[in-house]
């Protein structure tokens, strides 16, 4: 059987003189009748983005991380100065292996450790508490009134008198479970962190890890160290998602040989390989010299995005590198072959990246900057592509050509799977799905493996299902450290705040601390609120105080007389429960974790109970602490998650109507999508993944990637159908021209991506398993599910050459088109 007679082709020119330079688009003559310039150009970008590249970061930032149009945020940002620590913090413990904090070698090391994280850039110094600390104090009553001071002695010089001095003190401030551990073999440094340093600039995360960790190596390293140091927050987890991006890399690569070596197999071509590679190299330089150029960098969310583009580039290339294999093959010249395949697959090429865009413009929508930042790289990258890989390769490879070798081999392949041997037997299986039989079972099968995964969906959670750090391993060192200073402390590093606002000197108020009483006592009978705190605690102890101690008046007094007493103490101490003009109180609740069915219950409970209580002169503002970002940030994915996917299907089914100019063809390509996206989540349950902000991006990225295979194999079968072909041969000819693309562009992705599987950082590991999933099985809805579908809704497409797309016309031989 010939070739020719089963693939859409256009006239075999050996010899360029005889192709006619005037034909194709005008887009097509002003690319290929200039080539030199258009390489040149191309050139002379890739070096300006490259020396761009000198000036590109990786960075993290606590407020990109804040969903800032949401109100718990807004009125956090609108107070945060008055908050005093109830933001960005970390967290350092500091352990006495040997015995307890009450020894003289281990307490002068904690000061040295104290000094030395006083003195980093970025740390809120006036607010920074341990024992060896000012603002941390004790307060007692005597006959003579109150008295006090702070919990480290004046006069502490070591001594043992000195010690027991500060281990009474240590009693007397109460701060066993916050500052020292319940087993008091370690204490604690709470290092909360300004917003902007002193030159307005952020602070540096990796910087302040890294150097958190040379405080760790200096004086805890080795198994005769004095101490052993744990380190928490989010500065912390950001430093070490940096530091782990070094191994990711590793994994860039691998992926890169990966992709190579499958592209290599497919074609047996070194130069058309390299080529592929080169413009997908090209693609990644350019887009990160534009995200430099535009003003960002990179982060932790955004850093896989480039590894993502590199992959979509290959796929892309290996369509236009087949499309000039299979006319060279045939004897067509390289440049002819060249313009042969640019002329037939650069809408289909330009209408999947457009949806590739789409699934990451729509993550814009999400009010979280680093998603909007990873939206824009990723848009970036992708609008590159059509540049590198749609144009840019073509032209390439016009001069460079490919193998004659092998695109004979090639062709002899094709010529052997036609009549049903090698690779034949698996498209000859495929060629069944038109058929009615088959194509009632696998619709079926899908039908249960919907109903299936539809059911698990709805065990999705929204949010961190675990302890600890989820972006990172169970057994990482951060983890480890969460783990140790929950144990030995009684209150944790998550912390709900709601904020009491009143006017100014007024939360002095009887009316005020009751209710900020109050809710402190509902936010106790939560479950999974270790303990609450607030201001009326602080006056409550004051008052007791005030009358030698007796348990009877441990209460918030209706005499204002009394409350103003105890708040100018609480004034004159410092208090955090309060701001200076006494118009601002927090209610604290410590969390025993940061899961999203915890923070569900804790924000109904004071959401009801603000509802309720709320007057014109007292609004209870929720939220701030580590918990209330948390809170705020399930809320905003949880809300955004459906409004995501219906844009990005939207988007996807706007791009498919325009392409196929049939609504059955529109849906016969989304519906292989819609089973992706539903078995996506029942992995996501049965993987104990929860929607947040890293994973939140892929099921968008897996519909605007996965409808790429949608687009260039209906795209053909549906020009053989309008040409009068029946459904079986116009998909035998579909399969025979793009279908083996497909599947190399469906292992070529999902090899690209499954090695983050290994990293280090789990959410990237969550990522490349999601993606790998998604892409494979976007590939197989594609090769089963569409000639299956086709089956029932598109039999009915007969010969209407005049209703054909540009891009259903650029795949017909001009010859059948004139007939």
């Amino acid at each position: 059987m010939d070739l020719s007679q089963n693939q859409p082709q256009m006239a075999v020119i050996s010899d360029p003189k005889d192709f006619d330079n005037r034909s194709g688009s005008l887009l097509e003559r002003l690319i290929f009748n200039n080539r030199g310039l258009l390489v040149l150009c191309c050139a002379i970008l890739t070096a300006f983005f490259a020396f761009q590249l000198r000036d590109m970061t990786v960075s993290a930032s606590f407020d990109k991380m804040l969903p800032h149009g949401h109100p718990y945020i807004t009125n956090y940002l609108e107070n945060r100065e008055q908050l005093r620590g109830l933001g960005d913090s970390v967290r350092v413990v500091v352990e006495n292996p040997k015995g307890d904090i009450f020894n003289a070698d281990y307490l002068a090391t904690l000061a040295k450790i104290n000094d030395e994280i006083f003195i980093l850039k970025g740390v809120d110094r006036a607010w920074m508490k341990s024992i060896f600390t000012p603002v941390v104090r004790w307060v007692e009553v005597t006959e003579e009134g109150f008295t006090g001071g702070p919990v480290l002695p004046n006069d502490y010089d070591g001594s043992a008198k000195s010690i027991e001095d500060l281990r009474i003190n240590i009693g007397r401030a109460g701060v066993v479970g916050s500052l020292v551990g319940n087993n008091y073999q370690s204490s604690m440094i709470q290092i909360p962190l300004l917003a902007k340093d002193a030159e307005g600039k952020s602070v540096d995360y990796h910087q302040l890890s890294a150097s958190l960790e040379q405080i760790r190596a200096k004086y805890a390293s080795g198994p005769d160290a004095p101490v052993k140091i744990y380190v928490i927050g989010f500065a912390k987890l950001a430093g070490d998602l940096i530091d782990g991006l070094e191994k990711v890399m590793v994994f860039f690569l691998i992926a890169a040989a990966i992709a190579t070596f499958i592209i290599y197999l497919f074609t047996r071509c070194v130069r058309s390989t390299s080529l592929v590679l080169a413009c997908s190299l090209v693609a990644v330089v350019w887009q990160l010299g534009l995200v430099v150029s535009f003003g960002y960098g990179l982060d932790p969310f955004s850093i896989l995005v480039p590894f993502l583009v590199f992959a979509i580039g290959i796929s892309h290339g290996a369509q236009k590198m087949n499309g000039i294999m299979q006319d060279v093959g045939r004897g067509t010249h390289k440049l002819v072959a060249a313009r042969y395949t640019f002329r037939r697959l650069f809408l289909a090429g330009l209408t999947a990246l457009l949806a590739d865009a789409v699934g990451f413009a729509v993550l814009t929508v999400i009010d979280i900057p680093v998603i909007r930042e990873l939206a824009l790289t990723a848009s970036v990258g992708v609008a590159v592509l059509i540049t590198t890989n749609l144009i840019l390769l073509p032209v390439l490879l016009s001069y460079v050509g490919v193998s004659p070798k092998a695109a004979s081999r090639s062709l002899k392949e094709e010529t052997e799977e036609i009549k049903g041997r090698g690779f034949g037997v698996v498209w000859s299986a495929l060629d069944h799905f038109t058929e009615r039989r088959w194509a009632t079972i696998a619709i079926a099968v899908s039908v249960v493996l919907g109903v299936f995964g539809f059911v698990v969906s709805h065990d999705l959670k929204i949010g961190d299902l675990d302890a600890g750090a989820p972006e990172l391993r169970p057994d990482s060192r951060y983890n480890q450290d969460n783990a140790f200073i929950t144990a030995n402390y009684g209150i944790s590093s998550d912390v709900f705040a709601v904020m009491v606002k009143t006017p100014p000197d007024s939360c002095r108020s009887f009316e005020t601390l009751t209710e900020a009483d109050r809710l402190s006592w509902e936010l106790a009978q939560v479950p999974g609120v270790q303990r609450t705190t607030s201001l009326a605690d602080t006056v409550r102890n004051y008052t007791a105080g005030g009358f030698e101690g007796n348990p009877k008046w441990i209460t918030v007094s209706d005499n204002q007389s009394l409350i103003d007493a105890q708040i100018g103490n609480a004034m004159s101490w410092n208090s955090e429960f309060l701001n200076t003009q006494c118009s601002l109180i927090p209610v604290l609740a410590y969390l025993s974790d940061h899961k999203a069915e915890t923070l569900d219950r804790v924000v109904e409970a004071a959401s009801q109970f603000a509802a309720k209580h709320d007057t014109a002169d007292r609004k209870f503002l929720l939220a701030a602490g580590s918990s209330g970002v948390d809170a705020a940030t399930n809320i905003v994915v949880r809300e955004a998650n459906r409004t995501m996917l219906l844009y990005v299907y939207a988007s996807v089914i706007l791009l498919c109507a325009i392409t196929f100019r049939s609504w059955r063809a529109v849906v016969v390509a989304v519906l292989p999508l819609v089973l992706t996206s539903v078995l996506a989540e029942a992995l996501m349950v049965w993987l104990g993944i929860g929607v947040k902000v890293a994973t939140l991006p892929v099921v968008a990225l897996g519909v605007g990637i996965g409808v790429d295979y949608a687009l260039y194999l209906l795209s053909v079968q549906l020009a053989q159908q309008r040409m009068g072909y029946s459904l079986g041969e116009a998909y035998k000819r579909s399969v025979a021209f793009t279908g083996k693309v497909v599947a190399l562009v469906g292992v070529t992705l999902a090899a690209g991506v499954i090695t983050w599987a290994w990293s280090p950082i789990k959410f990237q590991a969550d990522m490349g398993i999601l993606l790998t999933f998604m892409f494979l099985w976007n590939m197989l809805g594609a090769l089963i599910l569409i000639p299956a579908l086709s089956h029932f809704l598109l039999q009915g497409e007969t010969t209407r050459k005049h209703d054909m797309s540009p891009a259903e016309k650029a795949l017909m031989p001009e010859e059948a088109l004139q007939n």
